[in-house]
This record gives structure tokens, C-alpha cells and sequence, in this order.
């Protein structure tokens, strides 16, 4: 039977003092009282099936029944589950969606099979120790980034990796949805931007220095009810779909779409194309009106499909030479008496600052947005390391921490040959394990400012789903554990018993079907030889 100490993330406390057992079996009934309807309909659709149990409506004192609660007392996202033989096992929320976390702490003691979607051994009794668990998480952003711009996921990919969330207790997807390589959401009165702007060429293969190409077209865009259908589906698992539009860099594949968004006074916008390799591109929008108007068209209906507070508008990674050349962005600067081009920068992260919080919304952008000063209200990725979430911080604005050195998910996960397209820093299991999302230079006060942690899948080098696996796990599962578990300092954490919990959550990622990085290296069919990467000399990688 599996036991609590399996438990990934690490639950808060746990108190088990008898060893008997609640059955679980054909005849356990679910009781939901109102406000966790969320749950109950999960447990029936993903855990039932599994399992081969039907988790019929029951009343509220049967024997042995599955029960869900609401108590508020406890924190939002706080629960408390007890299994006691004969009563049955309670899960109380202080909220839906501590409820839910509850049921997925509930799924792991059931043992890998309820991982499945059919039962492998039908008519089988399981059973949940006795014992109560007490747990609530650290922080309330608990991000994933999945960029889908460089390389597409088809929608239902996007869905299993919301369960797959779901199942570390994540809550918030960014959704990398443009970029120079690829338009991936449907706006109704641009429609170029899907028509031209979601397909490439070709796909430069491994690092931009690599000769290799995939010399045939990609892409792929979701409509307004595949995300719609997204957003939904996030919505039952208590994860928050928050929409990033890039600019004014990463733009190309919206300036090949509607050439009139380039700097058209220093180059033939005309002639670009949505780009085909990596690095920085030197193509950004314009500082004009016919670029903000166009904008605002666009983040119109981005706000009618996705409900989160926060909106990302990207800002990272803009050059400034065609601002520099252009009599257009000049004369915008003299006439805003803005300075410089950082200024300019900072005018057009402001505007739509201040357009979305007339809206209701708040603006998050990456930590360039702070070069030039940054409106009220908006929030930062610090994605640079620590410096921009510290800075920050201590001007009063809320952040959200994914230091690239730490949580970049597609750098190597080890220095020897067989890493497939060994990109950006070595960062081990132990090396996410250890990562702290508070910079002990904040004070107390500032470190209230610090939203939670994110870690970010970059697809350049991610060509299909099994590659998007291998990166992402088993890190992620690391990840999860320091967004949600009150662990100690860095130093401090006990990576042996996390690596010995891991045993147990390999046969659940197995059972998922994940095709994570084995401990002891790639498989052979995981292995890449002779596409190159960037060299171990420890030097930044390129976003």
C-alpha cells in the first residue's frame, strides 16, 4: 500500500496513528456538499475509471464514503483529509480549490493504477490509511510556462498538461502564445495573424549555430473555442490561464502578418517572414498609433477568452536599433520628451498598463519592463536571475520568480554528451530541488511582494510532446515542491528523502505515460547525437 511519506509535494503535517485501513470499493458512495462541485465531478470523471469505482451519490453519514466539505477557517487553497476506518475518508477545503488539491493528495495514496484511465486490475479493493493530513502551500503562483509559439502543441497536449499540473498541485499556466516564430491565437479582426503569421518555413534544429534545418512548413494556431475550451478545462483543475501577447520585441510573426506594424521608414517589413531560426530578433513593432490601436484590438478579445487578472504582455528582449535609426520612433521620443529609446519602451509597456487596468486587469511583463520606470499596479517575471524581482520588490511592485539559472526547464539537466541538445546552464533535479524563490535580501515586507515561483518551458529545442517531457520532468515534480511545501533553506533540504519519495512518483509519472529523464540518464531513444548546443563555457544562453 503507499504510504503518506510518498507524498509529492510533501504535505504540510501528517498525523497516522493506528495501522488500519479505509476500503475503498465498488460500494463507497460520494458525498459533495455545495461549493465542491469541481471535485466531485473530477473524482467521478478521472478517479472513478481509473479504478474501476463507480463513486456513486450517497448520504452524508454512510459507512466508509468518500466525503467533500467546505470549512473557511482554512485558507483558500488550504485542506485537511482523514481517513478513519468506518467513517470513511473526509476531505475539507478552506475553499473549492483546497478541496480539489485534497482529492489529488487522495489520488497518490491510492497508488500508481489511480493514475490510469482504465482499471488494470478490475475489481480490485484499495484502501487509504488511517491518518489526517493537514497542508496548505507557500506560495499562490505556482507557474508553469509553456511556450507554444516556437514549437506548437496541438490543444489536446495543452490539456494533458494541465493534469499534469493538476496532479503536482501547479495553479497558474503562462501561455507563451506569440512570438517571432509563431502566431498561435485566433483574433477574429486580424485574421492574418493566424493565416500568415502561425506558419514557418522551415525550423532551424538545435542551438541557432546548428547547420541542421527541418526543411518542411509548421505551426498551427487554437481558434476562439479551443481556448475557450482551455481556459475551461484549467478552470475545473483551479489553474488560472494567464495569456502572453509579446511585445514590442518578439513580434515578427505579427509584422509578417501586417507589415505596417514594422518600422517601415529603416526596412521592408514587406519582405519579412515569420522567422525561422533562434536568438534575438532585431524586428520590433513600432511606436506608433496604428500599432497601439491594432494592439488594443487584439488584447479586446484576448480579455473576452481569458478571465485571469493578469495579462502578459511580454517586453523582454527588445533592441533598440531600429528605434535608434527611425525619424518615426525619434520623433516620438522628442515628442513625449521621453528621453531615450528605454523611455520610449517604457511609454508603450505604460500604455497598455494602464489601458488593461481600465479594464479590470493587471499588467506582467518580464524584468525589462522596469528599465525606464513602471506604472502602478503592474507585476514582473524576473526571469534575469534574482536582480529584477529584488529591484522590484523594493519599488513596491508584486513578482513572480523564474530566475533562468535556476528554473529554465530546457537547459540540460547534466554536462555528459548524451544530454539532447545540451542548451543554457546544467541544472540537476538537485539544482530545482535547492532553488529558493525569496531572495534573502528582501526585507520582510518586500518579500511580500513576491507572488510565488515559475518554472518555464522554452520549446526552441522541443520538437514533439516526448521531448517537452523529458525536459520537463522529473524537474517540474522538484518544482512543485518548493512552490507548495514549507521547506527549509536550500542547504538544508533533505534532496535523499525527496529522491527516495521519487521511486514511488516514478510509477505515477509511468502510469501518466510521461516520458521524463530516467536518474540514470537519457534513454537511447532520448538522445540527440550531432545536434548541437551550446557549449558548457558559462556564458548566458539566449531566452
Amino acid at each position: 500500500m503507499p504510504s503518506t511519506t510518498d507524498l509529492v509535494p510533501a504535505p504540510r503535517a501528517v498525523d497516522a496513528p493506528a495501522r488500519r485501513v479505509v476500503p475503498l470499493t465498488a460500494d463507497t458512495t460520494l458525498w459533495a456538499a455545495p461549493g465542491t462541485g469541481t471535485t466531485e465531478r473530477w473524482l467521478r470523471a478521472v478517479l472513478g475509471p481509473a479504478l474501476g469505482l463507480p463513486l456513486r451519490p450517497g448520504p452524508e453519514d454512510a459507512r466508509d464514503a468518500v466525503r467533500l466539505r467546505l470549512d473557511r477557517a482554512l485558507g483558500p487553497e488550504e485542506y485537511r483529509l482523514r481517513a478513519v476506518a468506518g467513517r470513511g475518508v473526509e476531505i475539507v477545503g478552506g475553499g473549492a480549490a483546497g478541496v480539489f488539491w485534497g482529492a489529488q493528495t487522495l489520488r497518490q495514496l491510492l497508488g500508481p493504477e489511480a493514475f490510469r484511465r482504465a482499471p488494470v486490475r478490475p475489481g480490485a479493493r484499495y484502501g487509504i490509511p488511517h491518518q489526517v493530513i493537514e497542508d496548505a502551500p507557500r506560495f499562490g503562483w505556482r507557474g508553469l510556462l509553456l511556450d507554444v509559439a516556437r514549437h506548437f502543441m496541438p490543444k489536446d497536449g495543452v490539456l494533458r498538461y494541465l493534469d499534469l499540473m493538476a496532479a503536482h498541485k501547479l495553479n497558474v499556466l503562462h501561455f507563451h502564445l506569440t512570438d517571432d516564430q509563431g502566431w498561435r491565437i485566433e483574433i477574429k479582426r486580424h485574421p492574418r495573424l493566424t493565416e500568415v503569421g502561425s506558419w514557418r518555413a522551415r525550423t532551424k534544429i538545435g542551438h541557432r549555430a546548428s547547420p541542421l534545418w527541418e526543411d518542411k512548413p509548421h505551426g498551427g494556431y487554437y481558434t476562439q473555442d479551443d481556448i475557450r475550451e482551455i481556459v475551461a478545462y484549467a478552470a475545473e483543475r483551479h489553474i488560472t490561464v494567464v495569456p502572453e501577447i509579446d511585445v514590442p520585441g518578439h513580434s515578427q510573426a505579427a509584422i509578417a502578418a501586417y507589415p505596417e506594424l514594422g518600422n517601415t521608414d529603416v526596412v521592408d517589413t514587406t519582405a519579412l517572414t515569420v522567422w525561422d531560426t533562434w536568438g534575438i530578433n532585431p524586428n520590433v513593432l513600432a511606436p506608433t498609433d496604428t500599432t497601439l490601436r491594432f494592439y488594443e484590438g487584439v488584447f479586446e478579445e484576448v480579455l473576452e477568452l481569458f478571465p485571469s487578472r493578469f495579462v502578459h504582455v511580454g517586453g523582454d528582449e527588445c533592441p533598440k536599433d531600429q528605434w535608434r535609426i527611425s525619424p518615426t520612433a525619434q520623433a516620438r521620443i522628442r515628442e513625449l520628451g521621453l528621453g531615450d529609446e528605454d523611455g520610449l519602451q517604457a511609454w508603450f509597456t505604460g500604455h497598455f498598463g494602464r489601458w488593461l487596468a481600465a479594464r479590470g486587469r493587471r499588467l506582467i511583463g518580464w524584468d525589462e519592463i522596469l528599465e525606464g520606470g513602471l506604472a502602478e499596479g503592474a507585476a514582473v517575471s524576473s526571469w534575469r536571475g534574482y536582480a529584477g524581482g529584488i529591484a522590484a520588490a523594493r519599488a513596491g511592485h508584486d513578482v513572480v520568480m523564474c530566475p533562468e539559472q535556476q528554473v529554465y526547464l530546457d537547459h540540460r539537466q547534466d554536462a555528459g554528451p548524451d544530454e539532447p541538445v545540451p542548451i543554457g546552464y546544467v541544472r540537476t533535479l538537485e539544482d530545482v530541488y535547492r532553488f529558493e524563490p525569496v531572495p534573502p535580501q528582501l526585507t520582510p515586507e518586500e518579500a511580500r511582494h513576491v507572488l510565488g515561483a515559475q518554472a518555464n518551458l522554452w520549446t526552441e529545442v522541443m520538437e514533439d510532446p516526448a521531448r517537452v517531457d523529458y525536459q520537463a520532468f522529473p524537474r517540474l515534480a522538484a518544482f512543485a515542491e518548493v512552490a507548495w511545501s514549507d521547506l527549509p533553506a536550500p542547504a538544508e533540504r533533505d534532496f535523499a528523502d525527496f529522491e527516495r519519495r521519487m521511486t514511488a512518483h516514478y510509477r505515477r509519472l509511468d502510469a501518466l505515460g510521461v516520458a521524463y529523464r530516467p536518474p540514470t540518464g537519457p534513454l537511447p531513444w532520448q538522445k540527440r547525437p550531432g545536434v548541437l548546443g551550446r557549449p558548457i563555457d558559462g556564458t548566458p544562453p539566449d531566452r
